[in-house]
């Protein structure tokens, strides 16, 4: 009998710490001996987040939207192509912070009817800062997104808890109870979870998804597993986040010096390419003054006044600067996400900067 690959699904809104967590992932299974394959999913039209993973991991792509929607069947294609062309020993799927889990695991169930695939872990990495705030407003499509995330998670990672103070962080657990009774809550910073809790193996392990796709959470009792089908059964009786019944997914506009602007429901994307270097201090200037809509940024870019390459994250008002050398062919670039934000007001923004730089190399 063909021993079954395990799968884990890294969930959590944008900019939480899932491509932190699944570094830390890959290391430990490589460290283990495993040959793990990830699955990589961006709304934008560049994978930043695949510079950090090693050239001999194999890896699928799948970009310019979210594998929840339209884009499900290439999710169920590049799964397929991995077992069979890279023979992994474990799978891990980071889906995009605008993804509804349920239906990921929609297609990992499709998969393993001709594949051997077996669900271990569904990981939602809750990013506690953004969870108290959403949760003092209790409204927005995000919040609604952020409650699905979690209540569908086997596993919850409250991270980003030296961030927030002890009152805090036991109102935020309470919460994470009421949404999901019986997944194990781990605080952490920096995503630091032991390898034993990520890499749970049910005492069934291997245990054929074919039959439903939450029937390996069986460290949970049956009851959750009865309450993730029912909600999966009947989908229609909330909010569904990701319904494009009545708009495309995709909107193609080619602003000035941009490359396109997809809108993903209330998730906005927009992605911008550099012709040349950038000032340091003006590009840190332009991250500090983001609107408060857009609240993740990620890019390659290089500067004016220091050497080398640079990636940055920006998250909630937080921005993070890190020297790469970036795997194959890729321009300097950042991609904003947020919702509803005035994407012009962006674009002059980032013209402003280019015209900025030209002036200081005229001096």
């Amino acid at each position: 009998m063909t021993q079954a690959i395990p799968v884990y699904v890294l969930s959590g809104f944008l900019g939480s710490g899932k491509t932190t967590l699944l570094a830390r992932m890959l290391t430990e299974a490589q460290r283990e001996g495993k040959r793990p394959a990830v699955v990589m999913n961006e709304l934008g039209d560049v994978n930043l987040d695949g510079q950090t993973i090693a050239g001999d991991i194999p890896m699928a792509e799948i970009l310019g939207g979210c594998i929840c929607c339209s884009y499900r069947n290439d999710l169920t294609t590049q799964l397929a192509s991995l077992v069979s062309t890279e023979s992994p020993e474990l799978i891990i799927i980071e889906a995009t912070g605008a993804a509804n889990p349920m239906e990921i695991l929609d297609a990992v169930a499709e998969v393993s009817l001709y594949a051997p695939l077996a669900l271990q872990q569904l990981i939602t990495v809750v990013d506690s800062i953004h969870l108290h705030e959403l949760y003092q407003q209790q409204k927005g499509r995000t919040y609604r997104l952020m409650q699905e995330q979690i209540r569908c998670a086997s596993l919850l990672i409250l991270n980003k808890t030296d961030r927030i103070d002890a009152s805090v962080q036991e109102q935020l657990e309470g919460l994470l109870r009421q949404w999901n009774a019986h997944a194990p809550i781990v605080p952490a910073r920096h995503c630091e979870v032991s390898p034993a809790t990520l890499f749970y193996m049910p005492s069934s392990a291997g245990t054929d998804i074919k039959v439903h796709k939450v029937e390996t959470h069986e460290h949970a009792d049956h009851s959750h597993k009865r309450e993730l089908e029912h909600k999966h059964d009947h989908e229609d009786q909330y909010d569904h986040e990701h319904k494009h019944e009545h708009e495309p997914m995709h909107e193609h506009a080619q602003p000035p010096s941009g490359h396109s602007h997809h809108s993903h429901e209330h998730v906005m994307v927009y992605t911008h390419y550099f012709d040349q270097p950038v000032n340091s201090v003006h590009f840190e200037e332009l991250l500090r003054n983001l609107p408060r809509d857009i609240y993740r940024a990620k890019g390659i870019l290089t500067f004016n006044d220091t050497s080398g390459r640079f990636m940055f994250q920006y998250a909630y008002r937080e921005s993070d600067f890190v020297k790469v050398e970036p795997q194959g062919e890729i321009r300097d670039v950042a991609v904003f996400i947020g919702e509803h934000f005035d994407r012009e007001q962006l674009v002059q923004s980032l013209e402003q900067l280019a015209d900025s730089n030209l002036g200081t190399e005229q001096l």
